[in-house]
């Protein structure tokens, strides 16, 4: 019998519940089972799912299939109600090793609802606990979460449904778990949520990701990068910019959960920044850490966005010098507030997407022909490829250890990556920084 396989959607915060599943389904003794570890961010994601369900029982048809994650928690009956489904868990049971325990042939999960289906309000819950992994498979990189969940409410968004509200976890905690995958010679960490730039406001104290960022820093000293995932523009908070400003192993890429360029929209998102916001502090993280590489999410065709709206948002690009963006058409989802607003067509959202992409691509490039001769510390995610401290990614003429850092020459650009020559010197933490 096979260990249980997890198939994962979605964002980086699943990528490390993933490998929680993985370890608390092992330990269980869970065999012979996939684990389909859910994303409900569009429409289009749960629409993967279901497909991978059904593609999961063609391919392994005596295999147990469990579905969880944001989609089966938001929409748990959706998914009991095909038949290929043994087991459909919540965000908070997929996480309990007791989930996991039943044994046995297909449907021993229980034969009615009150059994297949294992989802609490997710509303209630009030701690996201730390969840020790000693690293992710088959990644150079670790993933480590500060915080769960969200209290905003922006319309278009139903993930705080599937993620409920905004809890984090111990700063303490965090850093023993760094300190940990630094130890198993990790050289890079990703602190990860769900809106991590609300980290500690649940915790007694003044903590914040700033003063969270600064103690990693401080008491793990082996680590030589840490890496942020998306921030909201209108919480980083003055310890975070510090340590943005005078932290060489905080990495100098930053992705901004930006999502349009037009003040009406913004507001019809309930989001809390404007646009002179967001081109203000990009304006200041330059200031601060020259060299400062941007990415940012950005939504195309939000209801109501007119074509002068939806200009605001492409110049955004360029005004606020934007080089890795993640572009999203917009998804209608039932149950949010702009699921009822006068809705764009969606030939013209995939329009406005393939426009937002363009002038994206537009953006690397320029920024790529700039690193043309240059030299960059990389981590390796291969035998060949690596990633700078900014991110881009470098294909090497010869192969280095993957999971090491690795200095190369950048020679010439080819697509979306760099080309490089690999040089050989040592590392420590003096020729990193």
């Amino acid at each position: 019998m096979s260990e249980a396989q997890v198939i994962n959607f979605g964002c980086r915060l699943n990528q490390y519940e993933a490998e929680v599943m993985r370890n608390r389904a092992r330990d269980a003794g869970l065999e012979n089972a996939i684990i389909i570890n859910s994303c409900a961010v569009t429409a289009e994601a749960t629409r993967q799912a279901r497909q991978a369900v059904r593609k999961a029982r063609r391919e392994q048809p005596q295999a147990r299939i469990i579905v969880t994650g944001c989609a089966a928690q938001i929409e748990p009956q959706r998914f009991a109600d095909m038949p290929e489904v043994d087991l459909v868990l919540g965000n908070m049971e997929k996480l309990d090793a007791a989930s996991y325990a039943a044994q046995g042939r297909r449907n021993d999960f229980g034969a009615d609802d009150s059994e297949r289906v294992r989802v609490n309000d997710i509303m209630s819950v009030r701690e996201t606990a730390p969840h020790l992994i000693e690293g992710l498979e088959g990644r150079a990189r670790a993933f480590v979460q500060i915080q769960n969940g969200c209290d905003h409410r922006c319309t278009f968004c139903i993930i705080p449904f599937g993620r409920g509200n905004s809890r984090s976890v111990p700063a303490g905690e965090v850093v023993d778990q760094v300190r940990r995958l630094a130890a198993n010679g990790y050289r890079e960490v990703v602190l990860t949520g769900v809106d991590i730039t609300s980290y500690g406001g649940d915790l007694p104290g003044r903590v914040t990701l700033g003063r969270l960022v600064m103690q990693i820093l401080k008491h793990v000293p082996e680590l030589a990068r840490l890496r942020l995932s998306s921030l909201d523009v209108i919480e980083l908070d003055a310890h975070l910019l510090d340590a943005i400003a005078t932290e060489p192993r905080l990495m100098p890429h930053l992705h901004l959960s930006l999502q349009a360029g037009d003040d009406m929209i913004l507001k019809r998102m309930k989001r809390r920044h404007l646009r002179h916001d967001a081109v203000a502090l990009c304006a200041q993280l330059r200031e601060v850490r020259p060299g400062l590489v941007l990415g940012a999410d950005l939504i195309a065709g939000f209801p109501t966005e007119t074509d002068k709206m939806f200009e605001n948002s492409l110049r955004l690009i360029e005004d606020c010098g934007l080089t890795l963006l993640h572009v999203f058409p917009y998804s209608q989802r039932l149950g949010t507030p702009a699921a009822q607003m006068p809705q764009v067509p969606g030939a013209i959202r995939k329009r406005r997407a393939g426009q937002l992409r363009a002038a994206g691509a537009r953006a690397l490039q320029s920024y790529l022909q700039r690193l043309c001769g240059t030299r960059a510390l990389l981590l390796m995610e291969t035998e060949l490829r690596g990633r700078t401290e900014s991110y881009i990614e470098v294909v090497l003429d010869s192969p280095a250890d993957p999971g090491s850092l690795q200095m190369a020459e950048l020679t010439d650009m080819q697509g979306d990556h760099m080309a490089g020559v690999k040089i050989d010197v040592k590392f420590d933490m003096q020729v990193a920084h």
